[in-house]
């Protein structure tokens, strides 16, 4: 692989200053009036299975609660506010964490707004036109000409297409430094239900930003140089992992065979990154960057891939941290990577999304130029 090749030269993230503790979660969930007492039982379970600590929200009323459309203080209970409303409070604080997580990796590469050729954005829990995109051109200062794409309603998985229009637009114009951000508010799609899927989700998903800056022109620090990517689609899966809109929010289908279609297909899914490998197997990669879609799915990734402990202490640093915010989750996983691998050494991130879509990348880490 030439070292003229993109690398993401530098990693920003951000996450909502409210933090909600996961047996808080739990206990707000469990004790809402419309749940069954089978549902009461299984928020419990899941909750308490999900390796989780705590999540940061936009939600702030349910760590301080207050009266809000989300929000019934009387009752102690979520509403259920329309589709709208919830998509009106993403287009309030979904651009604060995206300019804050873009402003991060800049001061984190040591480069200017200025320097920025092309932004490319990321997130599935809102839309609004003109988007994240948009402004982060015009709060950043660049020249209203900036080329921008928007990746949308991709999933958790989306930080891997935007970081593949990346490469291509660094390949395409070894001058272009791309900014990459993908965003996303979770939250905002809480809902009480009875329903073991709504309840795995409920328990996981959190809301943060992750940016990522990548370009072919040397750094004056550490780079994750981009060696392969690879796409792939587990056959018969399109009902096990999908995410709609409803009336009422936007509803998450995740089924429970997930862990085990993951673990069937993982190793044909990641294979074509083999030829760009320099490791005599995966367990012999130095560093790991999986998406931290539940517990289940990282213990299912490391016993098929032969891992260690240590491989996956990341993610699950993550993961009990911060929680799953989709799309975002696993550049904040490879921000740590960034800081921590040594020259030489490679790296594996992946994520997982409704289709059920697996993408991964290998990534070597370089020395400053």
């Amino acid at each position: 692989m030439p070292a003229s090749a993109p690398a993401i030269c530098a990693i920003g993230t951000a996450v909502p200053a409210a933090r909600l503790e996961q047996q808080a979660a739990r206990d707000l969930l469990a004790r809402q009036p419309d749940l069954t007492r089978l549902g009461a039982r299984l928020v419990r379970t899941a909750f308490d299975a999900s390796a989780i600590d705590a999540r940061h929200v936009v939600l702030d009323e349910l760590v301080e609660p207050r009266e809000t459309p989300f929000f019934d203080v009387e009752h102690d209970a979520l509403r259920s506010p329309s589709t709208r409303v919830r998509n009106t409070r993403y287009a309030e604080h979904a651009p604060t964490l995206a300019l804050d997580a873009a402003s991060a990796a800049l001061a984190d590469g040591g480069l200017e707004p200025t320097s920025i050729t092309h932004v490319v954005t990321a997130s599935c829990t809102g839309f609004f036109a003109p988007g994240i995109d948009h402004l982060l051109v015009r709060d950043l200062g660049l020249p209203s000409s900036t080329p921008r794409l928007h990746v949308g309603f991709m999933g958790c998985y989306a930080a891997f297409p935007a970081l593949r229009a990346a490469d291509a637009i660094c390949r395409a114009d070894p001058r272009a430094v791309v900014l990459v951000v993908c965003v996303e508010l979770c939250s905002l799609h809480l809902r009480s239900s009875s329903d073991p899927d709504t309840i795995v989700a409920s328990s996981v998903f959190a809301d943060g930003a992750g940016a990522a800056i990548v370009a072919v022109r040397p750094q004056p620090r550490s780079s994750l140089r981009i060696d392969a990517l690879a796409s792939a689609i587990a056959p018969s899966s399109e009902e096990e992992m999908a995410w709609t809109i409803g009336d009422e929010g936007f509803e998450m289908v995740l089924s429970g065979a997930v862990p085990r279609l993951i673990g069937a297909n993982v190793v044909e899914a990641i294979a074509p990154l083999a030829d760009a490998r320099r490791a005599g197997s995966w367990p012999e990669v130095a560093g790991w960057a999986v998406h931290p879609g539940g517990r289940a799915i990282l213990d299912t990734v490391q016993r098929t891939l032969g891992l260690d402990d240590a491989a996956l202490a990341p993610s699950r640093r993550v993961l009990a941290e911060r929680g799953n915010m989709s799309s975002a989750t696993v550049l904040h996983i490879l921000q740590a990577q960034l800081r921590e691998r040594s020259p030489g050494e490679q790296v594996c991130a992946m994520a997982f999304g409704p289709g059920l879509t697996m993408e991964s990348a290998l990534l070597t880490m370089q020395e400053p130029a």
